[in-house]
C-alpha cells in the first residue's frame, strides 16, 4: 500500500496557469505540489530543440497577453525573463507586388492604409480609440472572477460591480461592445473600413485559434480578445521572450520554487479522489499513474474541463445537470503547428530581400482577404484540411540569437484551418506529413526560396497537440471562444467562479475566464477564489471554537 502524502493544495498540470495558481497559494503560506505529466514544466509554453542546433517555442509562440500584474507579483524579470518588442506588429503580403505593414505607430499604419484607402486611413484613429476604450474595461475584467449564478449575494454583488464598469461606457461604445460580442468579424469590420486588405489585416485576429469563418457570428469578439495585451507597458504591442516561450514558464517555476512549491515532473494524475462529506461530494486528493497518492483539501486543475471531468473525476461524483452541460463543452481550434529550421530568411516576392528586416521580425500573415479566410474554414469543414490554409510565420531568431546557429533561423508556423475530425476514416497519423507539405508549399508561393531553405521540421497536427500537451481535440484555447463559452458561461453557466460542483475542487486553466492565451489570469483568479474559500472556512472554524 503506497504511503499517502499530505499537502495543503495539489495543482494538476504545470502549464503557466497552474504555476501562477501555485505561486499565489504558496505566497499565502500553503504547502503546494504541482503534478506535471511531461518531463518539463510549462505546458504548451515551452522551448525545445527540434533539430540539431535549433530551438524554438514549440506550441505557444508570442508574448502579448501575459498579465503585467502576474509579471510583477512573480518578479519574472528578476527570475531571468526578458521580453523584446517586435518593431512592427504584422506584415501581410497581398499579392506579388503589394503588401501591408501594421504597427510601428499610428502615422505609419495610416500611411500603409493610404495605399489602399484614404477613407480607411482617416477612420483608423477612431477605430483605435474605440478598441482602447472597450479594451481597457475588458482588460480589467479579465483579472476578475465572473459573477456566478449559484453564488447568491456575493455573486450578485460581483455582477453589479462588473456591470457598473460596462455601464460607464458611452451609448456609442455600448453599441460597439454589443457588435463585438454578437457580430461576425466581417460584419463588424465592414462597418468601419472599405478596403479588403485593411479588413484582412484586422480580421486575421478573429480566426487565430478559432475554428470559424470571419463570417461566423461572434467571431468579432475573438478579434477583440487578441487586442487585450501589452508588452513592457505598451498596450497592443507584441513581443518575444528571449529563449522562447519556455523562458516564461521557467521563470515562473523558479518563482514558485522560491516560495517552496514542489514541482513533480513525469507525474501524470490518474484520478481525483472524491469522498462523501457532510455537505456532499468533496475532493480530498489525487492519485498519480505511478500509484503515488496525495491528500489535500484543495485540488486545482489546469487541464481542459473536458479532460478533468471526462477522465479524472468519477462520473458518479458529478451532478447529472452538470454532466450534461460539460458533455456539450466544445473543443477544437482548427490549429496545426510547425517549427522549421531554415538555412536563410524567406525572400518574399512582394518585398524582396534575405537580409533581416523589420518584416522578418514581426508576424507574417499569409491570408490576404476575409474571403480567403472564409474559404479556408469552409474547406476544413468539407474536407478536413484547407487547400489554401491560413499561415502566420514568426521568425524569432531575427530577435533572439540563442535559438539558431549564426546565419541560420527558426520559424514558427501557426496554421488554420485544420479540422480535428478528418472524416471518411482518415486519421491525422496518415495525413500529417501531407498537410505539412501543403503548408510549406503555401509559404513557398509567397517566398519562392522557402521550401529549399528548410533544413528540418517539427510537425504538430491537432492530434499531436492533444497527445503532447493534453490539448483536447488540439484546442489551444482549452475550448471554443464562442458566446456560450465566455465570461459567466465558461466553462458552463453556474460554474464560472473556478469552483467545480465538488467541494475542494477548482479549475485554474484556460477553460475558465478569460480563456486562452498565455496570460496567467485564470491561474491568478482561481487562486484568489481558493483563498477566499479557505479564509472563510478558517473564520467559521475559529468562530465555532470560540476563538
Amino acid at each position: 500500500m503506497p504511503t499517502v502524502q499530505h499537502r495543503d493544495a495539489i495543482i494538476i498540470g504545470g502549464g503557466h496557469n497552474g504555476l501562477v495558481c501555485a505561486f499565489y497559494l504558496a505566497s499565502a503560506g500553503l504547502k503546494v505540489t504541482v503534478c506535471e505529466a511531461r518531463e518539463v514544466v510549462g505546458g504548451a509554453a515551452v522551448t525545445e530543440e527540434f533539430h540539431p542546433g535549433f530551438r524554438n517555442s514549440v506550441a505557444s509562440y508570442t508574448v502579448s497577453l501575459l498579465s503585467p500584474k502576474v509579471i510583477a507579483d512573480m518578479d519574472l524579470h528578476g527570475h531571468g525573463l526578458k521580453i523584446v518588442e517586435r518593431p512592427i506588429s504584422n506584415f501581410l503580403p497581398i499579392d506579388d507586388t503589394t503588401y501591408m505593414k501594421l504597427g510601428g505607430g499610428l502615422e505609419r499604419t495610416q500611411a500603409e492604409f493610404r495605399k489602399f484607402s484614404e477613407k480607411d486611413a482617416a477612420a483608423l484613429p477612431v477605430y483605435y480609440d474605440m478598441l482602447d476604450e472597450i479594451g481597457d474595461v475588458l482588460r480589467d475584467l479579465a483579472g476578475e472572477t465572473p459573477p456566478n449564478l449559484t453564488d447568491g449575494l456575493p455573486g450578485l454583488l460581483r455582477g453589479l460591480r462588473q456591470g457598473s464598469r460596462l455601464a460607464g461606457l458611452s451609448l456609442e461604445r455600448k453599441r460597439d461592445l454589443l457588435d463585438l460580442f454578437t457580430k461576425s468579424a466581417r460584419d463588424f469590420l465592414d462597418g468601419w473600413f472599405e478596403s479588403d486588405a485593411v479588413k484582412a489585416s484586422f480580421g486575421f485576429d478573429a480566426v487565430v485559434g478559432n475554428f470559424a469563418s470571419p463570417d461566423t457570428p461572434g467571431s468579432a469578439y475573438v478579434l477583440l480578445h487578441h487586442t487585450f495585451g501589452e508588452v513592457n507597458g505598451k498596450k497592443g504591442a507584441w513581443g518575444h521572450a528571449i529563449g522562447g516561450m519556455g523562458a516564461i514558464t521557467q521563470a515562473m517555476a523558479r518563482a514558485c520554487q522560491a516560495k517552496g512549491v514542489e514541482i513533480l515532473l513525469k507525474a501524470p494524475v490518474e484520478a481525483v479522489h472524491v469522498e462523501d462529506g457532510p455537505k456532499g461530494k468533496t475532493a480530498v486528493g489525487v492519485q498519480l499513474v505511478d500509484g503515488r497518492q496525495f491528500r489535500a483539501p484543495i485540488v486545482s486543475s489546469n487541464l481542459n474541463p473536458s479532460l478533468l471531468y471526462g477522465k479524472l473525476v468519477a462520473p458518479s461524483a458529478l451532478p447529472a445537470p452538470f454532466k450534461k452541460a460539460i458533455k456539450g463543452y466544445k473543443n477544437g481550434s482548427g490549429t496545426f503547428r510547425m517549427n522549421v529550421a531554415l538555412s536563410e530568411l524567406p525572400d518574399f516576392t512582394c518585398l524582396p530581400g534575405k537580409e533581416s528586416a523589420e518584416h522578418h521580425q514581426c508576424g507574417i500573415v499569409l491570408s490576404p482577404t476575409l474571403d480567403y479566410m472564409d474559404e479556408a474554414y469552409r474547406d476544413a469543414k468539407a474536407f478536413g484540411i484547407s487547400r489554401k490554409p491560413i499561415v502566420e510565420i514568426l521568425i524569432p531568431s531575427t530577435l533572439d540569437s540563442t535559438l539558431a546557429p549564426p546565419g541560420q533561423h527558426v520559424a514558427s508556423l501557426f496554421c488554420q484551418q485544420f479540422a480535428w475530425d478528418l472524416g471518411e476514416g482518415r486519421t491525422w497519423d496518415e495525413e500529417r506529413e501531407a498537410a505539412a507539405d501543403l503548408i510549406i508549399d503555401t509559404v513557398n508561393a509567397w517566398a519562392p526560396n522557402f521550401k529549399a531553405s528548410v533544413l528540418g521540421r517539427m510537425i504538430l497536427s491537432p492530434l499531436d497537440l492533444e497527445r503532447k500537451f493534453g490539448l483536447t481535440n488540439g484546442d489551444i484555447m482549452h475550448g471554443h471562444m464562442s458566446l456560450d463559452q465566455l465570461w459567466a458561461a465558461r466553462p458552463v453557466l453556474g460554474h464560472a467562479s473556478h469552483r467545480a460542483p465538488i467541494k475542494g475542487l477548482y479549475m485554474c486553466g484556460a477553460g475558465c475566464h478569460p480563456s486562452g492565451g498565455v496570460s496567467g489570469n485564470p491561474g491568478r483568479n482561481a487562486a484568489r477564489e481558493i483563498l477566499r474559500d479557505r479564509d472563510f472556512a478558517t473564520a467559521v472554524k475559529l468562530s465555532l471554537a470560540g476563538r
